[in-house]
């Protein structure tokens, strides 16, 4: 009987525990970015590698953030996220989210779905006021 309830426990937990499952290139929920996303011990960041959709009129530098002396800076390779932390089965929470398109930061939580599928949240103050996103990996996993 011990035997059965630890392979039931075991069945139960998510394929993908380890937090290194989130690493890869990620397409954003609204398919326009592709995000580098990289653990390194208990830091999780989201690097902005660039957009599917080339547009020559998309700003190439962060316009819309609200302290002026970061305007300048270029997109791509900036980080997005900040203060993640892993909180097994595949999930990271209490971290913020950091939107270029408007300027605003969230706070904001992950889980890995599938290996190739994240569910990104992204919220003001409670969960329940945001939204959710899906990511899909780039370089599926087998």
């Amino acid at each position: 009987m011990k035997t059965l309830s630890v392979l039931l426990i075991a069945l139960a937990l998510p394929a993908h525990a380890d937090p290194a499952a989130f690493e890869g290139t990620w397409l954003s929920g609204d398919g326009d970015g592709l995000i580098k996303l990289h653990v390194d011990g208990t830091e999780l960041s989201a690097i902005i590698l660039g957009s599917p959709n080339e547009d020559p009129d998309r700003p190439t530098t962060d316009i819309h953030n609200p302290d002026p002396a970061l305007r300048d800076r270029l997109l791509i390779g900036i980080n997005i996220f900040s203060a993640f932390r892993y909180d097994g089965n595949g999930a990271w929470s209490g971290g913020f989210i950091y939107d270029p398109n408007s300027g605003n930061t969230y706070r904001g939580k992950l889980k890995l779905k599938d290996s190739n599928t994240i569910k990104l949240r992204g919220y003001i103050g409670i969960s329940l006021i945001g939204r959710t996103e899906t990511w899909a990996r780039q370089t599926p996993e087998p």
